[in-house]
């Protein structure tokens, strides 16, 4: 840590202005996780507020209608892309696929709506991100999302010591998500992995890494290779609409449940299967989803349906492209 912030300190002009909340933090960074004072003060010293960054928070893509957000991920750009990075890296992926359990073109399609295979991985200082959401999150939004951002400021200083990384240079998204794909730094902390062997872990540089670590990633979160992520649903006119899932996509009912509250599958699928219900806006209509474990395990990447959807699709896409059968 010192080795890494020393690097900073010298750097911080003496009339750089406090954030709010800057004790409070750098308090907890010291009693909570053994940081040293003067290097967090002269990192935090360095970070810039970034109205751009409470402009995009204000409204993310994830806020769009499924037929809006569909749009910006299937391409066929996205999906011809999609099939040239899964053949450039076809034994590296297998291998990824086969040691964590987790289909391979869901891997693909990942990194494929993250970062464009690596091609968009963000511009905002991730310290800039992390302290502008941390300490100024706007306080007109449906709920104060500012912990999560300060929690996840005190693990970018404890990554960027352990990977040695340059704390105040590093750069990703708007919300402090990082390389190609788009790890914030609590999950970098605990699923990146060295998949290539070099002894350490980069999200940004080392395409082993990246597929690795999106692989565990899924696998620790549960998914099943080669089981269904979604189906089709037909909805009654009576069918229990309440009860539809908005963001806990965690199955509670089994399929034959669904059924008898008006949602039936147009798949032949096990009765006993575990599912929820999602709804997507389409231009004209809604569309209704019965949706699975693996469906809640990409959630869990992002929590948004449309995400979780946007992945699926895609990745039937790029398979097809790929000459497999669904």
């Amino acid at each position: 840590m010192r080795k890494l912030l020393l690097l900073v300190l010298f750097c911080v002009p003496a009339f750089a202005a406090e954030h709010p909340g800057t004790d409070e933090f750098v308090q907890r960074a010291v009693s909570e996780y053994g940081l040293q004072e003067g290097e967090v003060r002269a990192l935090l010293a360095q970070a810039e507020y970034k109205q751009s960054i409470i402009d995009a928070i204000s409204r993310p893509a994830e806020g769009k209608p499924w037929h809006q957000y569909r749009k910006i991920f299937l391409t066929d750009k996205r999906i011809d892309e999609g099939v040239e990075f899964w053949n450039e890296n076809r034994e590296l992926i297998a291998t990824a696929s086969k040691q964590f359990g987790v289909d391979e073109e869901i891997i693909v399609a990942i990194i494929g709506v993250e970062t464009f295979y690596g091609r968009i991985t963000g511009g905002y200082r991730t310290i800039d991100a992390l302290v502008t959401l941390g300490f100024y999150y706007p306080k007109n939004l449906s709920s104060d999302r500012s912990p999560f951002f300060s929690s996840e400021l005190m693990h970018y200083i404890q990554l960027a010591a352990e990977e040695g990384l340059p704390a105040a240079e590093i750069t990703g998204s708007y919300a402090g998500a990082m390389g190609m794909g788009q790890f914030m730094p609590s999950s970098y902390r605990e699923y990146a992995v060295d998949f290539d062997g070099d002894g350490s872990r980069d999200l940004w540089r080392s395409t082993p890494d990246v597929v690795g670590s999106v692989a565990n990633y899924l696998h620790r979160h549960g998914w099943q290779p080669g089981q269904p992520v979604t189906s089709r649903a037909l909805a009654s006119k009576d069918a229990a609409f309440n009860e539809i899932s908005k963001r806990n996509f965690t199955p509670t009912l089994t399929v034959a449940e669904w059924k008898e509250k008006g949602f039936r599958s147009s798949d032949e699928l096990p009765s006993d299967l575990p599912a929820a219900v999602a709804k997507l806006v389409e231009e004209d209509r809604k569309t209704y989803w019965l949706t699975f474990k693996n469906f809640y395990v990409i959630t869990r990447y992002n929590r948004s349906p449309r995400y979780a959807m946007a992945v699926y699709d895609l990745s039937q896409e790029i398979k097809k492209g790929m000459g497999e059968s669904e």
